[in-house]
């Protein structure tokens, strides 16, 4: 992805479904997002250079982010 692209991730909304404007925080969860994707594809790559199923690696990664929790509710 290209890291210029400022519509590379989804746009951001609130839960009422109103939209995240605020340029700082696009900014924010972008770059976040990048680090996370970056991050991940490293993981990734380790696990089949260790010989590690891609469909695992794939399963794996899909419940770490099942499993994130909301601290704020």
């Amino acid at each position: 992805m290209n890291p210029q692209d400022e519509s590379r991730w989804a746009k951001w909304c609130r839960d009422d479904g109103s939209v995240v404007s605020c340029t700082e925080k696009v900014k924010v969860m972008n770059e976040n997002l990048d680090e996370l994707a970056q991050m991940a594809q490293d993981l990734f790559e380790d696990g089949l250079l260790m010989e590690v199923s891609a469909e695992q690696m794939r399963t794996v990664l899909h419940q770490l982010v099942d499993a994130l929790q909301n601290p704020y509710k």
